[in-house]
Order: C-alpha cells, then structure tokens, then sequence
C-alpha cells in the first residue's frame, strides 16, 4: 500500500486548509475568465487563480468539449475567454465557487452540500483513538480528495495458508466535486502490505443538498447554525458507516470471496490477459507491465494472485489518487463473475 503522508501532517494541512478557504454563491453573470485563459475574476470578489479541475468543471458546465477548451487554453486563451463569458452570461444561473488560498479550485452547482475533509476526519478518527490494535497505515490530501485507510490488527485470517489478511476501512472525501463521502472495506494483506479497497460492502453519501442563492451583492456562504446542525447528524451517519465496515461477519465475506478467487487459474496466455486485463479497466501501458513482473515473481497464475499484482503496483504509481483506484481495481478482477474472467482468458 502506498503510504501517503504521516497522520499528523495530514492533520495539520487540513486545520491550515479549512482557515483559509471560502466559498461563494454566485450567478453566472458575474463571472469572467480573462484573455490570459488562467486567471478567473468574480464581482465583489476579485481575482483568483484556477486548477486544471476547476477548468474541466467549467468546460462541461458550458457544455465545450474537453479536447477543445484544451487546445483554446493552450493556443489561442482569449478565444477560451471569449467562448466561457458569452455562454455564462447566457446561463443565468447560479453556482458554488470553493476556493483556498486565492485558488478557485472547484465550480459546483449551488445545491452542492459541503463536507469538509476536517469534518469527516474529526467524525472517525475519535473511533479508533487509543485502541492498540487499530493503525492508520496510510492517509492522504490529494488536490482531489482526502484519504484515511485504518486496518484493524486483530481480526485476520488466511485466504491460504500463510498469507494473512487483515480487517480495515477505507474513509475518503472530496470537498471538490470528485466524488461522495466514501467508507468501504479494506483487505490489508501482510505478506506484502498491500491493500485491496473492496468495491462492494460500502456505503456512500453524496454532497446534494438544498439549492443555496447568493445573499445580496456580497455572493458569500456565511456559516450557519443550520449547516452546523445537518453536518452533526451527517456525520453520525458516517462514524456508524465506519464501524460497520469492520464487521466480523463481513469479513469473512469479504475473505470467502477471496478464497474462491485463488482456485479459479489462468488459462490463457499470461500476456494476454494482462493487456486485456488492462484495456477493460483503462490502464497504462507502464501498469500493465508493473503488473505482469509481480504476477510471474509472484507465481500465483490465478484470479487471486493477478489482483495481487494489480495491488503491488499500485505502490509503484507516483498519483495517490490513481494507486488507491488501482486497489479497488484489483479487488474487482479478483472478484470478478466467471463469465467475465472466462473472457480475459479466452
């Protein structure tokens, strides 16, 4: 498993964040990206800075094809300018802006309920505070999300002789529009401390809510007491989430699934089901090979030793966000139905 950042620094960037992001409500009017094609400017508000992300929010906002808005920010930026002003002037409607330091970093509609990563945090991790068998063995604050995996020590078992897993969770958040308050199972696997983030079993919350408007001229989300009081509630939902997950029934599920996994063998030519492997789950073309080292070193020719392989080259990526997607990957070709497996090895 990739281990990410320290807890405690993961802790204080997120104390740091929550101080100086904003966020803002605002019609569509009033927004303006500038002929430099970077800088995003909002009346009453200022000037601010933009993300890579938050320019795809706005292009599929405005209904301009990816590729397009692309070559128009790296070419001809005034061109882009001119396209997003006119169209959002023609949208009349109003969207949230989340912002962090002088960074616009995300474009959400304005029914967008905010979960904040301090929040989630503050809700799960007093769970597992002081139990000597509870580790969080990695976390992460990406630009897209924040990460918290915790394994529990104590509930374990063999998938075959020797090779040991053992029980956890996997809380992520996005506080930019890239997906829902996530708590899923986690197998962490001893032999090579390799995580599997197991896709079914969880639970998600999504961050809809009800439509806020733009408050008078200043376009600024105040904190609010009722906020506060749904956030509260939300959040109980979420620590029971987290609890469940680690469930001991569960886990032997969980690991039953992987058992059958190891006596379903691959048929076909190794190479071959690797590249198909990858093409099904839109892998690169390094990951594939990354994949096919570990699984000929780790002679495991089955469905079980080939998510093994995805999982262990998880580690390898430079991206937390693309190694945590390829621990999911891994446990969905583990664990995936044998008519789809029979044509991987056809």
């Amino acid at each position: 498993m990739k281990p990410g950042t320290p807890l405690p620094e993961v802790l204080t960037e997120l104390k740091r964040q929550n101080e100086h992001k904003r966020d803002y409500i605002a019609p569509s009017s009033a927004f303006r990206l500038e002929d430099d094609g970077h800088t995003f400017t909002v009346q009453t508000i200022g000037s601010l800075e933009t993300t890579d992300l938050f320019h795809r929010q706005v292009g599929a906002t405005l209904d301009i094809p990816a590729k397009y808005y692309d070559r128009m920010r790296r070419q001809k930026p005034e061109l882009l300018a001119e396209n997003v002003n006119t169209w959002f002037v023609d949208k009349n409607q109003s969207y949230m802006i989340r912002t962090l330091d002088s960074i616009a970093r995300a474009l959400l509609s304005d029914r967008y309920r905010r979960i904040d990563n301090l929040d989630v945090a503050s809700a799960v991790l007093p769970l597992f505070a002081g139990q000597e068998d509870m580790e969080v063995v990695s976390s992460a604050i990406t630009e897209h999300r924040l990460y918290l995996k915790i394994v529990n020590h104590r509930l374990e078992q063999e998938v075959v002789p020797g090779d040991i897993v053992q029980s956890g969770v996997v809380i992520s958040n996005s506080e930019v529009g890239m997906g829902a308050v996530s708590v899923q199972p986690l197998v962490y696997r001893l032999v090579c401390l390799n995580g599997m983030v197991v896709n079914d079993f969880g639970q998600r919350r999504t961050h809809i809510g009800r439509s806020v408007k733009a408050v008078e001229d200043t376009y600024d989300i105040y904190s609010d007491e009722t906020k506060e009081a749904e956030d509260k509630a939300f959040m109980l939902k979420i620590r029971d989430a987290a609890m469940a997950v680690l469930d001991e029934a569960r886990f032997a599920q969980i690991v039953g699934k992987l058992k059958d996994s190891t006596e379903v063998k691959i048929t076909g030519r190794v190479q071959d089901v690797v590249e198909l492997t990858g093409k099904s789950y839109g892998m690169t073309e390094p990951e594939r090979e990354g994949i096919l080292k570990y699984l000929i070193e780790g002679g495991d020719l089955s469905q079980y030793g080939l998510g093994n392989a995805i999982t262990r080259t998880s580690q390898d990526v430079d991206s937390y966000d693309r190694a945590t997607a390829l621990e999911g990957i891994g446990w969905s070709v583990a664990t995936m139905p044998l008519e789809q497996w029979m044509g991987m090895n056809a």
